[in-house]
């Protein structure tokens, strides 16, 4: 089924940040969360543990970009964040459009790490998530990846002539039927898991969007498999290894995919994904929502009722399928797009919503990773708050 272009404006905002000194963090081993919290926070485990059923996982956290990883001084400012606050999870940046933000002595991984830095003791930084009861999340895209595309050209997505298919902004993709590319996808995530990591989120888990002014993009080995199927097929292959080192495997998706009934052009299709994620986390950000969305004027200046509907429709289908539990954890919005601007006053209208609409958890999305301004919308111990029975 083929969706207006518009849809596609719902993919998360790139970041950008000034680089952060690469340097061990260290931070206080004092932790200022009330009891309460910290026994939410025990979700943090040891991979060689058994993670926490995500029926049963409270999760609130916040998106940590690859600069403030390599930041000593901005990863102490959120473990203080997290230490104060409801917040017990920080999602990590291990690998995103620029490669790899972890030094690893796989082949494989070297082969395709990138120029952007790393941080530069990672199990350090983790040991001390750890020891502030903080579950690290590790942040993985896999699609979009120009690294890889670039250092093999082989696994990328082609146009009708042979060459290699380019989106607007003249980057290759990775096709997401080729196999070797899942393999390296999972390792990646096995090698973080094994650092300390507590459970793996992959993102641009979708396929280019097809506009119609870019050439026909060709997939080598599609053969008979649809679009959303493989994407399934990829999600199964690494939840079967992940769970082995027992960590949850989530997965990022449009905010639209929890409405619209059938697959997106991308590949994403609501019941196809959630049948395998442990956790699905769709990105809805009201500022994303075109004018009109589920009869709301302007979208984003309705914070809390672009997302309650949008979470309720993804409560109403798990249900269907019989998928209980804490297994949507949306994406919320922590930065400003037109009018109105965001503050903490949005922050709590969304964390709202998400609570009407059956769920405890969310993560907020700052490019930047700048909290900052949306603190005073964040409660002060981690209480479940959700309405009725997920």
């Amino acid at each position: 089924m083929k969706y207006p272009t518009l849809l596609f404006l719902l993919a998360a905002p790139a970041f950008a940040q000034a680089p952060g000194k690469a340097t061990a963090p260290v931070a206080p081993a004092k932790s200022t969360a009330s009891t309460a919290a910290t026994t939410a926070k025990s979700n943090a485990v040891a991979p060689t543990q058994m993670a926490a059923a995500p029926d049963t996982a409270i999760v609130r956290g916040l998106y940590v970009n690859r600069f403030a990883a390599q930041s000593a001084k901005r990863m102490r400012q959120l473990i203080a964040m997290a230490d104060s606050t409801e917040i017990n999870a920080l999602i990590i940046d291990v690998k995103d459009e620029f490669g790899l933000n972890l030094a690893s002595a796989d082949p494989m991984l070297q082969r395709n790490a990138g120029k952007s830095g790393v941080i530069a003791d990672a199990k350090a930084l983790l040991d001390t998530l750890k020891a502030h009861h903080i579950l690290a999340v590790a942040r993985i895209v896999v699609f979009k990846d120009s690294v890889t595309a670039r250092v093999n050209p082989e696994w990328t997505i082609r146009r009708q002539d042979g060459s290699v298919w380019r989106d607007k902004k003249g980057l290759a993709w990775v096709n997401p039927y080729h196999r070797e590319l899942w393999e390296y996808n999972v390792r990646v995530a096995e090698e973080a898991v094994r650092l300390g990591f507590g459970e793996v989120q992959f993102d641009y888990i979708r396929f280019p969007e097809p506009y119609k002014s870019l050439p026909v993009q060709v997939f080598q080995g599609q053969g008979q498999l649809s679009k959303d199927a493989a994407l399934g097929e990829f999600l199964q292959f690494a939840h079967t290894r992940l769970s082995k080192l027992g960590v949850r495997t989530t997965a990022d998706v449009f905010g639209l995919v929890t409405t619209v009934p059938g697959a997106l052009e991308v590949g994403q299709k609501w019941e196809t994904l959630a049948r395998i994620a442990d956790v699905l986390l769709p990105m809805v950000y009201p500022s994303h929502y075109p004018p009109g969305s589920f009869g709301i004027k302007h979208p984003n200046a309705e914070p809390y009722k672009t997302i309650n509907i949008a979470i309720e429709k993804a409560h109403e289908r798990n249900m269907k399928m019989g998928l209980r539990g804490e297994r949507v954890r949306p994406w919320l919005q922590a930065f400003s797009i037109g009018q109105p601007l965001y503050t903490a006053a949005e922050i709590r209208e969304q964390k709202r919503a998400v609570y009407d609409a059956g769920y405890d958890g969310w993560v907020l999305w700052s490019p930047g990773s700048k909290y900052e301004p949306f603190l005073a919308g964040l409660e002060k111990t981690t209480v479940s708050r959700k309405k009725g029975g997920a």
